[in-house]
């Protein structure tokens, strides 16, 4: 899959965002400020490398909105970060938090940086510094990070560990996505992948997919993609193609996920599965299926490749994998979109909630996180699809209204600060 860069990610949002601005007549003044981050952090980060030589990295912190409360937002180990890439994905979590009515606003940080070529000790000691140089604007009640591509629960013990020491006590709850041990919540590995699987359930029913004939694509097999198509293969939904970041795979009769995923386990990748097929990752996103799941990065299903999507049906795992003018094809097409925004906000749904845990110092078993986060899930579902019933758009814009009117009506009560 590639990570195409060709399209400005933040100029993607804004496209949507001024749409649903537009049909909801928008205040100029609410336009305006929501138009732009609060915030945007560009910071140098020395390494001493194992070599004993220091190399310096860039890395960023944008603070989209903090109107609804805390700022809430992963941190992105990627060779590929940029300014505009970080800046969109903390719009994003703007409105993906007030699409499923949290109480937070939206951010997001990045490290230009491939992870995989940093030994342990400097992936420590880059977070480290990282989180030294953001501390001041980061905190439970300022700005809450969380994993990302290229982080896990790993980096984030290191993040809570650094910010604690510089405020003197423990402080679980300044990320999410921890170690259980470490005030971590049950249920959070697999709640971006449960939340796709909950929304595709009830998107099939809305516009009548039998899932029990579907055939179902995942782009991707990181933690949204794999998690997803473990929940699709254990309700009997059939996934018949899979892609990583080397290859792709297909088999029309179905992959086996709990044996691919013991295979990739050991393989590290998907290709060269017994039994499957490989197909070129770039027609990945065209092979036959009823239902399209693209969990990799952004700008994957653009203007070039949107008319040979074969689906019915698409659950955005990923945040921006399809450009504006995708869009218009797609909705042309008659194709079906359920946009990152809503889609993979089971990720910081239960974020929220073990903020919450970590905030009150009680946890929840597994099984009352998954039913709240089930429940979260239904309800949004329905009130995006209401809203754009009622305005007769898309799932995206109706999604977009949804939540760009509850964040405007936040700023109307809470009026400009002068």
């Amino acid at each position: 899959m590639s990570h195409a860069n060709v399209k400005d990610p933040w100029q993607e949002m804004l496209k949507r965002f001024n749409e649903a601005a537009r049909r909801l007549n928008l205040d100029e003044g609410v336009w305006k400020i929501l138009s732009e981050p609060d915030l945007e952090l560009k910071v140098s980060i020395p390494v001493v490398m194992d070599n004993g030589k220091v190399e310096v990295f860039t890395g960023y912190r944008v603070q989209h909105s903090r109107a609804m409360g805390p700022c809430k937002g992963g941190i992105r180990y990627d060779i590929n970060v940029n300014i505009a890439e970080v800046k969109a994905l903390a719009a994003w979590m703007t409105w993906k938090c007030s699409v499923v009515n949290l109480p937070f606003g939206g951010a997001k940080g990045g490290i230009i940086v491939d992870p995989t070529r940093l030994s342990m000790r400097e992936l420590e000691l880059l977070t480290r510094r990282y989180t030294a140089a953001i501390a001041a604007i980061i905190g439970p009640d300022r700005d809450v990070p969380a994993p990302d591509v290229g982080t896990n629960d790993k980096v984030m013990a290191w993040v809570m560990d650094t910010y604690s020491m510089h405020v003197g006590q423990s402080c679980p709850a300044v990320v999410t996505g921890k170690p259980l041990l470490l005030g971590g919540s049950r249920g959070r590995t697999d709640a971006t992948g449960r939340g796709v699987f909950d929304v595709l359930q009830h998107a099939a029913h809305r516009f009548n997919v039998d899932l029990r004939k579907a055939r179902v694509v995942v782009q991707g097999f990181g933690n949204v993609g794999a998690t997803s198509a473990r929940y699709f293969h254990d309700a009997g939904i059939k996934v018949v193609g899979i892609s990583d970041v080397r290859g792709a795979i297909y088999h029309p009769d179905g992959l086996d996920i709990t044996k691919l995923r013991e295979w990739v386990a050991k393989n590290k990748f998907v290709v060269g599965f017994p039994g499957a097929q490989p197909v070129d990752p770039m027609e990945m996103l065209t092979l036959p299926c009823d239902v399209l799941v693209p969990a990799a990065v952004e700008n994957q299903i653009t203007e070039e490749n949107a008319a040979q999507i074969k689906a019915k049906l698409i659950i955005e795992g990923a945040n921006g994998p399809t450009t504006d003018e995708a869009d218009k094809i797609l909705e042309k097409m008659g194709v079906q979109v359920v946009p990152d925004i809503l889609a993979n906000a089971g990720g910081v749904t239960v974020s929220y909630f073990e903020w919450v845990q970590d905030r009150m110092g009680f946890f929840w078993p597994e099984a009352e996180v998954n039913q709240r986060l089930d429940e979260i899930m239904h309800r949004s579902f329905q009130e995006v699809a209401d809203m754009a019933q009622k305005h007769q758009t898309s799932l995206r814009i109706g999604a977009y209204m949804l939540s760009v009117e509850r964040v405007a009506q936040v700023y109307k009560l809470r009026g400009v600060y002068a």
